[in-house]
């Protein structure tokens, strides 16, 4: 009954996320990712992909291939820092705020709105339940990307992410269930 229940409420999730970032690239021509990122950027510009990485909570590595494809779409403006010029600022062009004009919320910025507003100690245990959960699965060591993004291609033309052995049935097709 409960296991129905988390799975219920990961697939709805699950499902919000995908149908949001599918909303992101037909309307605005960015992933859902990209679209969080261009959200981020719309706030204030960021001292660095540093101070990128932290406002988003993902890792600089990721946010670094979100902010990559934004600059090559002319969305995002990278320029040295006038306090460092070691440093990059991260700014949204005058393209990048036209395509945010209008759009609803990403997913990523209502979730996490939606995590800010749990009573501490029910985020505690939420996140201890996560980390057992995908410790469980075998993926806790797997670098976590942004939602929905995809990983840079490798040598091997991987994803970063193991796929699925020839021969094998996935657990859902195994089970007849869909979505």
């Amino acid at each position: 009954m409960y296991a129905q229940s988390v799975l219920d409420s990961l697939r709805r999730t699950v499902r919000a996320f995908r149908a949001a970032a599918q909303a992101a690239e037909r309307d605005l021509g960015v992933s859902g990712a990209q679209h969080f990122v261009l959200e981020q950027l719309a706030g204030s510009p960021a001292a660095s992909l540093n101070d990128l990485a932290a406002r988003t909570l993902t890792h600089k590595s990721s946010v670094s291939v979100a902010v990559s494809a934004l600059v090559a779409r002319g969305l995002v403006r990278r320029r040295p820092s006038p306090a460092d010029g070691r440093s990059i600022v991260l700014t949204l062009t005058p393209a990048g705020q036209r395509a945010l004009r209008g759009a609803p919320q990403s997913a990523q910025s209502r979730f996490l709105g939606a995590l800010r507003r749990l009573p501490e100690g029910q985020l505690i245990r939420f996140s201890g339940v996560f980390e057992l959960l995908t410790r469980e699965l075998g993926v806790s060591a797997r670098a976590p990307l942004m939602l929905f993004e995809e990983a840079p291609a490798r040598g091997g033309g991987g994803r970063g992410y193991s796929r699925r052995r020839r021969g094998t049935r996935s657990a859902n097709s195994q089970s007849g269930g869909g979505r």
